[in-house]
This record gives C-alpha cells, structure tokens and sequence, in this order.
C-alpha cells in the first residue's frame, strides 16, 4: 500500500464546502429568515419552483409558494405570507440569485456584504428588514435540508392527490401541508420570543411589495410599459405632460398600476389599439366606473431616490 492510500484512510478531514455542519440557531423568533428557490419535477409533466422561507431559531415554515420558475413574484408571494401571518422579520438570509444581488450576474463578483439592491432589495430597506446574501450554500444549511425533506415527501403527496397545476399545487402546499411539516418538524414557535415587528397594514404591503420601473413620457402622452401603452389619469380626467418627461411606474402588489409624475401619483390606464365601441354603429351603455384608490405621494416613489439606489447598486456590482 502506498503512502498516499494510507493518508487517504488515515486522514478523514473533508472541506467546508463537502460538508453540512450544523450550527447554532438564533434565540429569537423571527430574527433569521432562510429563504431559498427549489427547481424540480414537483408535479405534472414540467419542472417548477417552489419558494420557500423558513424560520431559523424554530424551524418553522413561514411561507411556501409554487411559480413556474424561480421570480420575484414568487418571493414576493412568500414575504406576502410572511408579513400577513407573523409581521416583520429583522433579517432574510438567502443566496446570490439576481432577484437579490446584483453580484449574481457575475460569478466573479459575488459577495456577501455589499449594500447591494434589487427591486426585492428595495422592498426590504422600506420595512427595514436586513437582507444577506451568501454564495455558501452551508450557511444556509436549514433551508437546504428541509428542501430535501420537501421534496422527498411533497413530490409523492401531489401525485397521490392528482395535482397537476401550479394553483392547486400552492393549495395543497399552504391548507395541508405546511400545517402538516410544522407539527411534526418545527418546535412551537410561540414558546419562543419574537422579534417580528407588528405586521403592515393591507394597503402599505400592497404598495410596498411592488414592482417599480423608471420610464419617460412620449410624445403620444403615453408610456410604454410591458409592450402596451398606458396614460395618467387623475379623478377621471387624463393629464397631459410634455415628451421625455421622467416617471416611474408602480405594479402594486396586487396588479394595480400607478405612475408617479412630478411628485404627484395617478393612475395608469391602458390605450387600447382600437375603440371598444363605436359611437356610430353600437349601442354605448354607460356604465359607471368604481373609483379607484390612489395612494398619497410616499418617499420610496420619488423618482429620484430610487434612481440613486438604483446607482448605488449598480456603482457596486460594476466596480465591487
């Protein structure tokens, strides 16, 4: 036997990276949130993601979401979950993936304590909840084992259950089988102190797990947004703006659009390509259209400040 096959035997040391060693947990519920995007064939024919957060002190599953792949709409439907059933965590603990770094784009960039922002990023610094991103996958280890759990025993779950769409996928997940995991995996969390913060009201998680986007007024008073054309409208009435005219284009979280111009806030209506009636040929009845909400003019909106955010972000991934 060789001297390299006796120190292979003897020396049973691996790197921290083949390895899961399992660390302390926080004291407190609510003080660390793992999160993180499971790609698999969960259900039906086709790969999907299931989004998942779970509490770190307790082990509890604080939000489950199914998307056909791993979005922000799918992490903004967990936090959606989070926020509405517990409140405000201090910190969500995730990996580099773009919808939180800006560092993932380059695998020669990434890092992990940089002031980084995303439009998740941007949600987060409004609630004021830290958000750290790690390329180490065993820093996150918990998120990383119960993954594994899910996806040894949903998988099965779903196909004796006949489910077969992402809709009654995320049903099963949230009426069944979260409440199912926690009792028999997670330590009661209300033995456990919080340090969530009281949770938001409906309407500022509405508008603040929203998807904000800069763009300029054209000269058809128009804004193109998502391949179709929208105008500002206030009370009814569209408003008009010189061409160029800078703004920034709220999605609310429940599909609402909003435009902020001038420090003011309106809401966005879709230009139709062509007329739905014709005044000369259809018989028009009017119908009275319910008037909708328009939230006041709030700091994180201001153009401005988010397009300074935006450059910091971008300062640090270019020169990080």
């Amino acid at each position: 036997m060789s001297n390299e096959q006796i120190e292979s035997i003897v020396n049973h040391e691996i790197a921290l990276e083949d390895s899961h060693p399992r660390g302390e947990k926080p004291k407190y519920f609510g003080e660390v949130i793992e999160q993180d995007g499971s790609i698999h064939a969960w259900f039906g024919e086709s790969k999907s993601c299931l989004h998942l957060a779970i509490d770190k002190a307790t082990s509890t599953i604080v939000g489950a979401y199914f998307d056909k792949q791993e979005t922000l709409n799918g992490y903004y439907h967990v936090f959606y979950q989070i926020l509405t059933n517990y409140g405000i965590p201090y910190k969500f603990l995730t990996d580099n993936r773009t919808v939180f770094n800006y560092m993932s784009l380059n695998p020669d960039k990434r890092t992990s304590d940089k002031d980084v922002l995303t439009q998740y990023g941007y949600a987060c610094k409004q609630l004021g909840v830290d958000l750290e991103t790690t390329s180490v996958s065993q820093a996150k280890g918990l998120i990383e084992r119960t993954n594994g759990t899910f996806q040894g025993r949903l998988v099965n779950e779903l196909k004796l259950n006949g489910i077969t769409t992402i809709e009654e996928a995320n049903k099963y997940l949230l009426d069944v089988f979260v409440p199912y995991f926690n009792k028999r995996f997670a330590m009661d969390y209300r033995k456990f102190e919080s340090v969530f913060e009281t949770s938001p009201s409906e309407e500022k998680i509405n508008y603040t797990l929203a998807i904000l986007t800069p763009r300029k007024i054209d000269n058809g008073n128009s804004i193109k947004y998502q391949n179709q054309y929208y105008q500002p409208y206030q009370d009814g009435k569209l408003k008009c703006f010189l061409p160029k005219t800078e703004c920034l284009v709220i999605k609310a979280y429940n599909g609402d659009l909003l435009v902020t111009i001038d420090e003011q806030v309106f809401e966005l209506k879709e230009l139709s390509r062509n007329e739905r009636f014709s005044k000369e040929f259809d018989e028009v009845i009017e119908v009275k259209e319910k008037k909708k909400y328009i939230p006041p003019m709030t700091h994180p909106w201001k153009i401005e400040y988010f397009k300074k955010q935006l450059k910091k972000a971008h300062t640090n991934y270019v020169y990080a």
